[in-house]
């Protein structure tokens, strides 16, 4: 009378766990609200928003900064044979709305310096560097900015003394 309940053969995939799934997250630049309408433009394209800023001035201590944040960074744009195209500079300005910092990769271009300022200027954002076929572009978001760029420091002290630096020579 004692009868087992019928087991079923176990296969090689383990048991489910008893924990609920997490929720899909949000993207880290819209702050889990949803875009407003001023940002948001079909298929990432460029909006009054962005066509309104140029391109963010860098000098070259700001650079290196920025290239030393993207170092660990993967591609998240692929220019192929055709080069620099109108989806391309919409793909490009969609990955820099959401990330600010991106990395572009060109599959075997002609001439890449040429490439790399043709898609900074067509999506309007700062070239920070081209290493290989790899380009580096940064352009702030227009309303929530997450990665903040330092100024330049003050040169007083670098390389002679404070005496010296503050017009003191003896």
């Amino acid at each position: 009378m004692n009868k087992k309940p019928e087991q079923k053969p176990r296969t090689g995939r383990p048991a489910k766990s008893g924990k609920p799934k997490r929720a899909a997250r949000t993207p880290r630049s819209t702050g889990g609200k949803a875009r407003t309408a001023a940002a948001a433009g079909p298929k990432g394209t460029m909006t009054a928003t962005h066509a309104a800023r140029p391109a963010p001035e860098l000098q070259g201590a700001q650079r290196k900064q920025l290239r030393a944040l993207a170092h660990h960074l993967t591609p998240l744009v692929q220019v192929g044979h055709p080069g620099v195209t109108d989806s391309v500079a919409a793909a490009t300005s969609r990955a820099l709305l959401d990330h600010e910092l991106i990395k572009v990769r060109l599959h075997e271009p002609e001439d890449k310096n040429g490439m790399a300022l043709e898609l900074a200027q067509r999506t309007q954002s700062a070239l920070c560097g081209l290493v290989g076929h790899t380009v580096i572009l940064y352009r702030p978001h227009p309303v929530h900015p997450t990665i903040q760029v330092q100024a330049r420091r003050s040169t007083i002290g670098r390389g002679t003394s404070p005496r010296r630096a503050l017009g003191d020579a003896r």
